[in-house]
């Protein structure tokens, strides 16, 4: 049938849709009511009918018959109307594939007094570290969509300054946000790292995934930290929860950011401990990445993208937009002009 028909036509009718199809049931109710029930017997009023030409109101025998034929009209007019609202008429409008990965990454950053320093180039201008990374973070957590990301900041005390959410945007807007100070300004890696753990549902960890993944499958979970010092506050040693993650299956991927490193400090206060750093990757199954520029920083948010990549474009959801509120209107008007031509009868 489709093939005789207009393709705009075709289309339309193809992504027509009834929520409540059964309602149609109700159109021919009134032929049957005027078929059962059985007309009023004559005589039965006590009213005295007139007939029309004997009030003198000039009307005709075609006046009262095209007056009964509107009325009729409006009359189907109103009930059709009335049962195609309630039938629920509504288009289904084609919705964009959303990427999905079934994959949970929480980011712990370092957020002490050291990512002040200005050691950092962006855009031809020396900036401070927490600068340059929150140019480089927010664009690889925007990328990251259809995987459930969370935030926690670190430093004297660890925070979640965003809770794992679908919501990337909303994520990257929290790190954009990010003040140095407000947790302090030592560095308490082992806490940080514990946070994140915790915030990924350890319950989870290894099983299925919570959504993104399908039915059986294994969720995957990460771990993202970034220090530019040694672990000097909190109260878990960053090695053992290394370990603790490998046990719950979270990978944890390392980045050590600074010029310089504990190894050739020659004395230099706050610099980054990268040994620490690698072993903790290694001891949860993860990789270690050195970052001292902001370029090797891109290179590292680009290779961690690769590694946690295999997104893939999930069943696009139907959007469907109501149309009852048409007939409704329609029917409503009707009834107004039903009601309009009784009262100038």
């Amino acid at each position: 049938m489709s093939a005789f028909l207009p393709a705009w036509l075709s289309a339309l009718l193809s992504a027509f849709d009834l929520a409540a199809p059964w309602a149609l049931l109700a159109l021919p109710l009134p032929l049957l009511a005027a078929r059962l029930i059985p007309p009023e017997p004559e005589g039965g009023s006590g009213a005295l009918r007139v007939p029309g030409t004997l009030v003198g109101d000039g009307r005709t025998g075609a006046d009262l018959a095209a007056r009964g034929r509107r009325r009729a009209l409006l009359t189907w007019t109103l009930w059709i109307a009335l049962v195609a609202a309630l039938s629920v008429p509504r288009l289904v409008l084609p919705a964009a594939a959303l990427p999905a990965s079934g994959r949970e990454i929480m980011i712990a950053m370092d957020l002490s007094g050291s990512m002040e320093r200005r050691d950092f180039a962006l855009d031809g201008e020396t900036v401070n570290r927490l600068t340059a990374v929150k140019r480089v973070g927010t664009d690889f957590i925007r990328r990251r969509a259809g995987d459930r990301i969370g935030l926690v900041i670190f430093a004297d005390q660890a925070y979640v300054a965003a809770a794992p959410s679908f919501d990337t945007a909303a994520v990257a807007r929290a790190l954009d946000e990010a003040t140095i100070g407000i947790s302090g300004r030592s560095t308490g890696i082992g806490d940080g790292l514990g946070l994140a753990l915790r915030r990924l549902d350890p319950r989870d960890a290894g099983g299925e995934a919570a959504s993104g993944a399908k039915p059986g499958e294994k969720a995957a979970k990460a771990v993202i930290l970034l220090s530019d010092g040694a672990n000097n506050a909190g109260q878990t040693a960053p090695k053992d929860v290394a370990e603790l993650a490998r046990e719950l299956g979270i990978k944890v991927y390392t980045i050590a950011l600074g010029p310089r490193d504990m190894a050739d400090a020659d004395g230099e206060q706050d610099v980054v401990d990268t040994e620490t750093l690698r072993d903790m990757a290694q001891a949860s199954g993860g990789e270690a990445f050195r970052v001292r520029t902001t370029d090797d920083l891109v290179r590292v948010a680009d290779a961690i993208d690769r590694l946690e990549g295999g997104r893939a474009l999930a069943p696009p959801l139907p959007l469907r937009r109501d149309l009852w509120p048409w007939p409704a209107a329609l029917a409503l008007l009707a009834a107004a002009a039903l009601l309009a031509s009784r009262r100038g009868a």
